[in-house]
């Protein structure tokens, strides 16, 4: 396995780049926008393709690099389903796991932080984000965050995980880049609590200053943008309403571009085809998959996703491919539901 712990020294943030092997997919966590250079660089130096960028939840003290690394490597962006920030092309909640070529990671929703923190547990290692720290826990005092709620992730979750689960949160700020579960029961200071209570009182008298860049990041990661309008002025998205019609028509090849795990949850288009968006400049291209399907029966090929950001990509990618009739429906299989859309399994 390729595992790189990157740090930025402004916001104290550690990223982190994953692969099973050198040439294949890799997945990143917690990128930070002003690294995104040296991020692509290791990633073509060690012949890697970007597939996925995870946030562990809405930071507040630094920029996240998701927008960026979607706008130049096309790859998916991965936030869990209670974030409220706009870049986020597949949501995952407690109980899914996050896929790459030879690697998955069970996603373990554990708020308090903020209400959207979430850890990713990859077999002997946890990402814990701000949830847990090395030696502390993260703040609960802005971003709906929640004292109680942060006790209950931490030990009737994180610290259920076996004592050598390796520990890799999302900041430190003495030097320390790892911890276990183990290290973490016996020697931090925040977790020596004998009660909820208790825990609630130490946390609500904290008395923090505010991260420097809270004005400035959370609004900018809360609205990163899907870059869905740019599409529909081209002519290329169709409203949900206008897809339903379309529901069914011989003359229409409907494309789902989600995962399987994102299929059983949330239901298909009856009907469509299914052709995973890592699978995308393959299907295209001439020779391809969806490219010969649109030759061969003159069909018109509507690509959708769960929020219309894969299926928008997508549609410019199968129009600089040549396949001009191609569109995606805007606001993808959420705005499908919210039309009454048929769905099936």
């Amino acid at each position: 396995m390729i595992f790189r712990q990157l740090f930025d020294s402004t916001s104290g943030t550690y990223t982190y780049l994953l692969a099973s092997r050198r040439g294949g997919e890799a997945l990143i966590i917690d990128p930070v926008l002003e690294r995104v250079d040296r991020y692509l660089q290791l990633v073509n130096e060690l012949d890697l393709r970007l597939v996925k960028a995870v946030d562990t939840h809405l930071h507040a003290d630094h920029v996240t690099a998701l927008g960026a690394l979607r706008d130049r490597t096309h790859c998916i962006t991965v936030m869990g389903e209670q974030t409220h920030a706009d870049v986020v092309s597949m949501r995952v909640a407690e109980g899914d796991r996050i896929g790459i070529e030879g690697l998955s990671l069970d996603v373990l929703y554990t708020p308090g932080h903020t209400d959207d923190s979430y850890s990713f547990l990859l077999a002997d290692r946890v990402f814990t984000g701000d949830t847990l720290l090395i030696r502390g826990t993260g703040r609960t005092d802005f971003q709906n965050g929640d004292p109680r709620a942060q006790f209950d992730s931490i030990f009737n979750k994180l610290m259920k995980l076996p004592d050598a689960t390796l520990v890799y949160p999302a900041h430190d700020y003495k030097g320390e880049t790892v911890s276990t579960i183990g290290e973490e029961k016996f020697f931090n200071p925040r977790l020596k609590v004998k009660s909820v209570d208790e825990y609630v009182d130490l946390m609500n008298n904290l008395k923090l200053p505010n991260p420097k860049m809270m004005d400035v990041a959370v609004p900018a990661n809360m609205q990163v943008g899907l870059r869905q309008d740019e599409i529909a002025r081209k002519g290329w998205a169709l409203s949900a309403a206008e897809a339903v019609a379309l529901c069914g028509s011989r003359s229409v090849a409907m494309v789902d571009l989600r995962e399987n795990i994102e299929r059983e949850k949330h239901g298909v288009i009856p009907g469509s085809l299914h052709a995973p968006y890592a699978d995308l400049p393959a299907n295209v291209r001439a020779g391809g998959m969806l490219h010969e399907l649109a030759a061969a029966t003159g069909k018109r090929i509507v690509f959708y996703c769960a929020f219309g950001e894969r299926s928008a990509m997508a549609v410019a990618a199968a129009q600089d491919a040549g396949l001009t009739s191609a569109s995606h429906i805007q606001g993808g299989i959420a705005a499908w539901k919210k039309a009454n859309g048929p769905l099936g399994h």
